[in-house]
């Protein structure tokens, strides 16, 4: 039996936003978007999808239910670049500055390779980053567990930001427009939980208990 409500529909002036509840098998959304786009055939015909936000799609997976709907449905899928022109068209946000405090997106389970989350706020992961998978946040990025993959902090612009994490080894670190260098040659990882934070231009990681 499918669940209900896995799949909303949002109008805005851009197109229709389509969120999906994270968490859910592939199979089954596919199988709920189908059934909503068949139940208001006419709604949808010649709609303009701006697009799809679902924090566990893989970029195949939300392609896949990008083409079922330009070719099944004939609706229109906006592509990177038009979605792109739009956003440059908005005006420019404020510097999101909730860093002790503020918005927070909190994500039970392992991000796996090819998951791309990207939250205006801080995100808290529950779990283990893997290698291949990306984190995006305006602010903080706290993994409770294993991060392995991409973290951006700060992506707005806020330097205050930080990464934390129980083992904090990412094939890349970012706060605001400042990238971690990896240091030269072998060196031993802590297995402790470590911070990373800005000082004038660098990324410092730091042991987390540690911090005065």
């Amino acid at each position: 039996m499918v669940q209900e409500n896995i799949i909303k529909f949002r109008g805005t002036k851009d197109g229709i936003l389509i969120h999906i509840e994270p968490q859910h098998d592939f199979e089954i959304i596919k199988q709920q978007l189908i059934s909503k786009i068949e139940k208001a055939k006419y709604f949808f015909e010649d709609a303009k999808i701006f697009d799809i936000y679902c924090d566990t799609l893989t970029v195949e997976q939300k392609k896949e239910l990008e083409t079922l709907m330009a070719t099944r449905y004939k609706m229109y899928v906006l592509n990177p670049e038009e979605k792109d022109t739009l956003n440059k068209s908005k005006p420019v946000e404020t510097v999101f500055a909730g860093i002790t405090e503020g918005k927070t997106k909190f994500i039970r389970g392992t991000i796996r390779s090819g998951q791309n989350i990207n939250y205006r706020g801080n995100i808290v992961i529950l779990g283990d980053v893997n290698p291949g998978a990306q984190i995006v946040a305006y602010g903080n990025i706290i993994v409770m567990g294993s991060l392995r993959g991409v973290a951006h902090a700060g992506s707005n612009g806020n330097r205050n930001a930080c990464v934390a994490a129980f083992y904090l080894d990412p094939t890349q670190l970012r706060i605001s427009d400042v990238i971690a260098r990896s240091p030269d040659g072998y060196y031993e990882k802590p297995k402790i939980p470590e911070l990373a934070r800005v000082r004038g231009n660098m990324v410092y990681i730091e042991p987390y208990l540690n911090r005065r």
